[in-house]
């Protein structure tokens, strides 16, 4: 099956595979002392800065919860886009991992600003008040834009002037700094990012992540938060291995840049067609766009992808390392046979056919774990 639906469906890049069976030989230490971290470590080092702390852990939403923990007690607030990762899509976890409010920030675009954030800067030193701690930003985007070196840096300036601290999810930073054609560092280091997310599952690895601690001050209880979040592999250097050769001769960079190259193709041709309407700017490797119902729903006959806002037909493609021009291509040529088709299924009869089965998986679920 070859889908849109998300960078997380591609397999893994064959040099990664390469890289997990080269540490797949004899035993090696346990969580971390193994010469494939050690190795990792280095080379994050390099790519960013010999002073920070890289920390491998399995996944996106452990990587959030330990790099916020590290900035937050539970009488802190953190501030983030409403679309964002921790606030939609993490299952409460950032809060009950950390005791603390979520403050969910309304943005065109999925990207704050100092202006944006303003409004809810009160109640500092007041004991009735959860206090400001920590911004929450994502490279790319949820609306699948970027932040400008110059707009983190108003940001995060804007939140260490306010005595927060910026935790940066890039899960797909490297769709980002292809993009804008910058380093690691420069989109990260120089513009005064606190914590990082590294992200490489979307763009090749097969599983894992690593919180960068760039901030000294946060750096002493890393290790020890990290475990406590069950963050902490034992068989550490499968994880790390990954990223040694994701580093490697730039591989992250080409994986990324095909990526965005594949979405603006697919940007292109669907541009063409009268009843496709983007919602968002096409940026990275993330497409936004509205097309009528009864053509969504002929088009999930074969393929699989998200709806973004069901109630306004809007949906979410998304290219990935391994996507093809023949994957494009067959897409479009799929998209414009179902346009002159009628429609078979109405979108009222599509919706509770969908509702159904949910209904239906609910009452399994439910009475199981009963």
């Amino acid at each position: 099956m070859r889908s849109f639906a998300s960078d997380n469906n591609s397999g893994v890049h064959p040099l990664v595979m390469a890289a997990l069976n080269r540490a797949n030989t004899d035993h090696a230490l346990g969580y971390g002392d193994d010469k494939w971290t050690e190795e990792a470590v280095a080379k994050i080092k390099e790519t960013f800065t010999q002073d920070c702390v890289p920390l491998f852990v399995f996944n996106g939403t452990g990587s959030n919860v330990v790099a916020l923990q590290l900035m937050t007690r539970p009488y802190h607030s953190i501030f983030c886009a409403e679309t964002a990762h921790i606030y939609v899509d993490e299952c409460g976890s950032p809060v009950k991992m950390t005791g603390c409010q979520i403050r969910p920030i309304a943005t065109p675009d999925g990207k704050l600003t100092p202006e944006l954030m303003q409004p809810y800067l009160h109640g500092f030193g007041d004991q009735h008040h959860s206090q400001p701690r920590a911004l929450y930003i994502s490279q790319c985007t949820e609306m699948g834009t970027i932040y400008t070196p110059e707009e983190l840096k108003r940001l995060t300036d804007f939140a260490h002037l306010n005595g927060m601290y910026v935790h940066m999810d890039g899960a797909r930073i490297a769709n980002a700094c292809a993009a804008l054609r910058l380093s690691f560092k420069a989109l990260t280091v120089d513009c005064g990012v606190d914590v990082l997310s590294f992200g490489g599952t979307k763009n090749g690895l097969m599983m894992g992540e690593c919180v960068i601690v760039f901030n000294k001050d946060l750096q002493k209880e890393a290790r020890f938060v990290r475990k406590q979040s069950a963050q902490l592999a034992s068989k550490m250097r499968y994880l790390s291995c990954q990223f040694t050769a994701y580093l490697t001769d730039e591989l992250w960079l080409k994986n990324a840049t095909h990526a965005n190259v594949m979405a603006a193709k697919l940007y292109k041709e669907l541009k063409k067609l009268p009843e496709v309407t983007f919602t968002q700017k096409v940026e990275s490797n993330q497409l936004f766009l509205t097309m009528p119902r009864p053509i969504i729903d002929r088009m999930l006959e074969s393929y699989f992808f998200y709806f973004w806002n069901e109630d306004k037909d809007e949906i979410r493609l998304v290219t990935s390392f391994d996507t093809t021009e023949e994957d494009v291509d067959e897409f479009i040529r799929r998209l414009k046979r179902q346009k002159g088709k009628g429609d078979n299924k109405s979108p009222h009869n599509a919706v509770v056919i969908r509702s159904l089965k949910l209904t239906l998986s609910l009452e399994f679920s439910t009475s199981y774990y009963i």
